[in-house]
């Protein structure tokens, strides 16, 4: 028996063309009635379905139909069903990142990728690194930092030089980009427990911003970033090629 399919596209002709063939191939239910929900776009899009549906508790394919789609499968006409029924559950964790700005204003937002602090002036950032509420780190002169999940640690992550991390192997990587003091530092693994805080050192000489998932905050003070297991992202991959066999691929490019 077909399972109740809802669909979803991003706004791209490529998108919306292949919405068109298969809610007419497959029906389409009311994400609220579906048992499983197929995303139509890229990974941009992936994240953004992930993110809207989340209080649904419902697994997400994805089809590829943009350009990297890392988090996607490749679309198919044909099948659907069987696909569906075959496809490999990874279930992932997003960060939750809480930051407070120079004005003293909070603001709150979730990551499946990673939480990145960027400098937002001509000079370098300073950050003071805790752990647990243990500094770690007294002073990071860089152009940024960021927290990452596994699932984001092929992305922003890896182009900052930073380590490729299993699925499920509860960890985080905390990774600098353009560290200059101390010198070549990399960043470090964490348990997936952890509590990072970054507090910017000369604020108002340095501003930076952070970034949760493309959702900015400006001249932040301070970003603190854990990992929140009370939300459950549930992606769906072809059997054969899940985030496991993704994640060991890039390394070997």
């Amino acid at each position: 028996m077909q399972r109740r399919i809802g669909f979803t596209a991003s706004p791209a002709p490529e998108a919306q063309a292949a919405l068109a063939r298969l809610t007419k191939a497959y029906g389409q239910y009311p994400l609220e009635r579906a048992e499983v929900i197929v995303a139509l776009g890229g990974d941009g899009f992936m994240l953004q379905t992930l993110y809207d549906t989340q209080a649904l508790d419902l697994p997400v394919y994805g089809m590829n139909c943009g350009t990297i789609g890392f988090l996607m499968n490749a679309f198919l006409l044909d099948n659907l069903p069987t696909r569906l029924k075959a496809a490999e559950e990874a279930v992932i964790n997003p960060l939750a990142m809480r930051a407070e700005t120079v004005s003293g204003r909070f603001e709150e937002g979730l990551a499946i990728n990673e939480v990145s602090l960027l400098r937002a002036g001509p000079q370098a950032a300073k950050l003071r690194i805790s752990v647990d509420g243990k500094v770690r780190l007294a002073e990071l002169v860089c152009d940024g930092a960021l927290v990452c999940t596994p699932a984001g640690s092929t992305a922003y992550n890896y182009s900052a030089h930073g380590p490729i991390l299993p699925i499920g192997s509860d960890v985080l990587a905390l990774t600098a980009m353009a560290a200059f003091r101390p010198r070549r530092w990399r960043g470090a693994l964490l348990p997936k427990s952890a509590v990072v805080r970054f507090d910017v050192l000369e604020a108002a000489k340095r501003p930076v911003m952070a970034d949760a998932d493309s959702r900015s905050v400006r001249d932040v003070l301070s970003v603190e970033i854990r990992s929140h297991p009370g939300i459950r992202h549930r992606i769906l991959f072809d059997p054969g090629h899940g985030l496991d066999e993704r994640l060991i691929r890039e390394q070997f490019v």
